[in-house]
């Protein structure tokens, strides 16, 4: 699966967004070691603390498969309906989940290239 597929894909997961509070939304394309996509959109809450982002969905669904060794994953998110053509960086709670199944080398797409882990969180919380 290449890097634009899979941008392709996360942006087709922000199609999905539950966004009625920010109107921002934002989907993942989860590329697996062995090969499988886990697609998530942000799910947002009336009580914002319980919102969930996209990133965090498509890990949560993939480990929930049984799939927990990860080779990347592709963000985009904008204002909803928007072209998502600018880059949407992931949170730091996202950040720190993915810091819990991927090494610092993890390839993390968006639209404007690839960062690594250690590019965008380069000092993790860890047991």
């Amino acid at each position: 699966m290449t890097d634009n597929e899979l941008i392709e894909l996360a942006k087709k997961a922000a199609q999905d967004s539950y966004c009625k509070y920010s109107g921002f939304s934002v989907g993942a394309a989860l590329l697996c070691r062995d090969g499988r996509v886990f697609t998530g959109c942000n799910i947002e809450n009336g009580s914002f603390s319980l919102t969930n982002c996209a990133e965090r969905t498509a890990i949560f669904k993939a480990v929930s498969e049984g799939c927990t060794e990860f080779s990347a994953i592709a963000v985009a998110g904008g204002e909803k309906g928007s072209d998502l053509s600018q880059p949407c960086f992931p949170c730091g709670a996202c950040l720190q989940v993915m810091s819990e199944f991927c090494g610092g080398d993890f390839r993390i797409i968006l639209t404007d290239g690839v960062r690594t882990l250690n590019d965008l969180m380069p000092s993790r919380f860890a047991l």
